[in-house]
């Protein structure tokens, strides 16, 4: 039904419900697919290198799959719809894993390599589904339907990593290493999130969206990606959304250079924690524990931070990113290396951050894009944020070496303060008013 002139269209639509529960369930699934390149990657290249220097090229690779993921994901969503751009990416890291898991079995780094770019469609697909959790919701509350997709990959993410000794084991049995054992888990729950997803995301939410966005104007124009229309003036919904509209070029420079920079950081550093912690006598339970604490940072106040995005507004959050990230590395350069405690609290902070970064970044960049060139737009925007993953899991390893684990956490929470300045840029190039990252206080007291 069509909002009245001047008049905020309705906060949600029906179909919003059922789409966020299957997204929900599918995250869920997920999650421990995604813990496992966390967790055992490095260490998995290390045994089969025999390098600390080379222990991030498994973050490096699979981040970097995951750029080359975002590309394809965000092109079969445009043409296709969410359902089987999102289905078709867990696919993808499903067989990925399988592969990690034959490389590990016959000891070939090469097909390790490719193996994990592969793979890496699958860590993909796990961030580019937020979107798709936003695309029905209003601009009052897109923050925390971001927020609650990204949630759900709590409870996969924190089981998987304390999963490694049980998996290990079943690998071991196999006659497979053990540090290969985690991606048994991952091929078996991307594959069983493609199928959720291929089979209960109906409506599809993108296609949906572009068609309310037409009959709110009562138009019946087509586009490249399906029925587009102007929308009725006054709901910032509406305006944001117009398929015709050019989008906010500084929005989405701003979102996209947080979500870039929190990304770089929380990768370089995550990375080499498990190798810091195997050199100076941990084991893999314990790597397994510090790791699951810092997932379960990433996403568990995910929906606190959505809240938070929406009422305060994605800027502030985005500052809080910042400074987040610079407590993380300044603790974990202080860290003493025998002390599991205090590692488990500078990773904690560093997943913190990482969500602040990521909700309130993903909010800007929604706000800033029409629907139209939303799918295309987003996946452009996922390719960077990979590519920041690339970089962070590559020279991490490299900065280890070189200078030494602290060198590593202390250069990293510098970087993170980097969010300042690119904030108080955007603060002298604000949204035009369609664009506002705050819907109107009376849709917001509705909500």
């Amino acid at each position: 039904m069509r909002a009245p002139q001047g008049v905020p269209a309705p906060r949600e639509v029906p179909e919003q419900r059922r789409i966020l529960t299957v997204l929900v369930f599918s995250q869920i699934l997920s999650g421990a697919g995604l813990a496992a390149g966390i967790t055992v990657g490095a260490l998995l290249a290390e045994d089969m290198l025999g390098s600390t220097g080379l222990a991030g090229v498994p973050s490096a690779l699979f981040t970097a799959g995951a750029a080359l993921g975002a590309v394809g994901i965000g092109r079969v969503c445009r043409s296709r719809g969410r359902r089987p751009g999102l289905a078709l990416g867990y696919a993808v890291g499903a067989l990925g894993s399988l592969g990690v898991v034959l490389a590990a079995a016959v000891g070939s780094a090469p097909l390790l390599f490719a193996a994990l770019v592969v793979y890496g469609a699958g860590t993909a697909t796990n961030l580019m589904a937020r979107y798709a959790g936003a695309d029905l919701a209003s601009p009052a509350r897109r923050g925390r339907a971001v927020s609650t997709v990204l949630f759900a990959t709590t409870f996969g993410a924190v089981v998987g990593p304390n999963l490694v000794a049980l998996t290990g084991e079943l690998a071991h049995s196999w006659g497979i290493p053990r540090l290969a054992g985690p991606f048994l888990l991952a091929a078996a729950a991307f594959g069983a999130a493609a199928l959720s997803l291929a089979v209960l995301l109906r409506p599809d939410p993108l296609r949906l969206a572009e068609q309310l966005a037409a009959a709110r104007d009562g138009g019946t124009a087509e586009g490249p990606d399906g029925p587009e229309a102007p929308a009725a003036p006054g709901n910032p919904e509406n305006t944001v959304g117009r398929p015709d509209a050019p989008g906010h070029p500084a929005g989405v420079a701003v979102g996209t250079a947080v979500m870039v920079l929190t990304q770089l950081v929380m990768i370089a550093v995550m990375t080499m924690t498990p190798v810091h912690m195997h050199a100076h006598g941990h084991g893999a339970r314990a790597a397994g524990l510090v790791i699951a604490l810092h997932v379960a940072a990433m996403f568990l106040p995910s929906p606190l931070t959505g809240l938070l995005v929406d009422r305060l507004g994605r800027h502030r959050m985005a500052a809080a990113a910042g400074v987040t990230l610079a407590a993380a590395g300044g603790l974990g350069a202080l860290a003493p290396p025998q002390s599991v405690p205090a590692l488990a609290a500078a990773l904690i902070l560093l997943g913190l951050g990482w969500n602040f970064g990521l909700v309130s970044g993903t909010a800007l960049v929604i706000d800033a894009l029409p629907p139209a060139r939303r799918a295309s737009g987003q996946g452009l925007v996922d390719v960077g944020i990979a590519l920041a993953g690339a970089v962070g899991g590559l020279s991490s390893g490299l900065v280890v070496a070189l200078g030494g684990y602290r060198t590593l956490a202390l250069a990293g929470g510098l970087l993170a303060l980097a969010v300042v300045p690119v904030l108080a840029w955007a603060a002298r190039h604000p949204a035009p008013a369609h664009a506002v990252a705050v819907a109107p206080r009376a849709e917001r007291e509705r909500t």
